[in-house]
């Protein structure tokens, strides 16, 4: 049985213990209160913050990243119209080369996808027919320079009254016939491609064969086909080579029968290939006065330089043209200025406090430029390049340290 002093004792040591403890975990609960009443003013700041929706940079942090402020100001919108097309030869500056004679092939001196230059050799033949061509008209000089030497003769015997007025006469005749016949002869050889100094050598009795013939190309460009081989007999009625001017290419569009109004020759044109190939503009050149029977669409052609050749025949492309009916608008911004924040398009203008986002309303809208109807006036400053990265900032606070809010 305990006595009355020791239980007292023992309510005494209990208690000191209890106080303890309650005294630890006040002081341990104190600070984490602090922090937990710091975290939700920061967090409140943050919301006010965020309120603001402002974009401060600088001057340097703008050049760096691209951003460029421009005055807002108007424009034309212009209605643009697009139609497929297709790369085409030139057909201007496109030759068929055929023989003029036929003949078996002795040497083929170019290939497909050769460059040659106006004149090149470009196949040669042994041609029969040639030396045919040829042989008549060396017998018809031979034969005109003595009927003349015959004529002078009897002109002279008929001065010395030698000879009858009758035989000079008849000699004159027979002089008349031989130049025809050489003058036909020579036309012969001119149509099979000979020039004037070409046939005075031969008549010259310059060492030339008479079966050799040379086909030729007739103006700079690319061989594009070839149907000849070594030892082919080949005639007047095939093309042996094709050869293609590809530094000029067209673009035949495909315009609808309700579309055929808009366009006219001269319209401009803007070419666009695809595959990384800049946009190439140009001029409509023709428009069809015919429609295909059964897609019901006409051609309209652009004629295109293509000093590069990267406009290859056979590309699909599109051709964009504007077809007039704009009217002034009293803002145009580029379409790269709009961006699209929290639900609105806006854009970014200029203020006393930074760059902040502008709600505004589209209306039309081409290649060049969209027109604000409402929201940027006339003269404001606004982000015209760079808005993506203002809109990344103030989103995200990706750009500065803190330059926002």
């Amino acid at each position: 049985m305990k006595t009355p002093g020791l239980l007292l004792l023992n309510y005494l040591l209990t208690g000191i213990v209890l106080a303890g403890c309650n005294t630890a975990a006040s002081s341990s609960s104190g600070p984490a209160s602090g922090k937990e009443h710091a975290a939700e003013g920061s967090h409140e700041a943050g919301e006010g913050g965020h309120a603001e929706e402002v974009v401060r940079l600088s001057e340097s942090e703008m050049k760096e990243f691209g951003i460029t402020l421009a005055e807002a100001t108007g424009g034309v919108i212009e209605r643009v119209m697009e139609f497929p097309g297709e790369i085409v030869l030139n057909a201007d500056r496109l030759a068929h080369v055929v023989p003029r004679v036929g003949g078996v092939v002795r040497e083929v001196r170019k290939n497909v996808g050769d460059r040659v230059d106006a004149g090149d050799v470009l196949a040669t033949l042994d041609s029969r027919e040639l030396a045919e061509a040829k042989a008549r008209f060396l017998a018809a000089v031979e034969r005109e320079e003595l009927a003349r030497s015959s004529s002078g003769r009897e002109k002279k015997l008929r001065d010395l009254q030698v000879n009858s007025e009758q035989d000079y006469l008849d000699a004159r005749q027979a002089m008349s016939l031989a130049s025809i016949a050489r003058r036909t002869a020579q036309q012969q050889l001119a149509a099979l491609g000979f020039s004037e100094k070409e046939m005075q050598s031969l008549a010259s009795g310059g060492r030339t064969s008479l079966t050799l013939y040379t086909m030729v190309a007739p103006f700079s460009g690319t061989i594009i086909e070839k149907h000849l081989t070594l030892g082919e007999n080949v005639g007047t009625d095939t093309a042996a080579f094709s050869i293609a001017d590809l530094s000029s290419v067209w673009v035949d569009m495909n315009v609808y029968q309700k579309d055929l109004p808009e366009l006219r020759q001269e319209q401009s044109v803007t070419i666009d290939a695809g595959r990384g190939i800049a946009p190439v503009p140009g001029k409509i050149a023709w428009v069809s006065p015919r429609l295909d029977r059964v897609t019901r669409t006409a051609k309209a052609r652009v004629v295109l330089q293509n000093p590069s050749g990267s406009l290859r025949p056979g590309l699909f492309v599109m051709a964009r043209v504007a077809v007039g009916g704009g009217r002034p608008s009293v803002v145009v911004v580029p379409a790269g200025a709009l961006q699209s924040f929290e639900g609105r398009t806006v854009v970014f203008v200029q203020t006393g406090r930074g760059l902040e986002p502008q709600p505004v309303e589209v209306g039309r809208r081409n290649d060049t430029g969209v027109e604000i109807l409402s929201g940027l006036a006339r003269g404001q400053v606004y982000v015209r390049s760079g808005s993506f990265t203002v809109k990344a900032q103030l989103s995200k606070g990706a750009l500065g340290d803190g330059h926002n809010h």
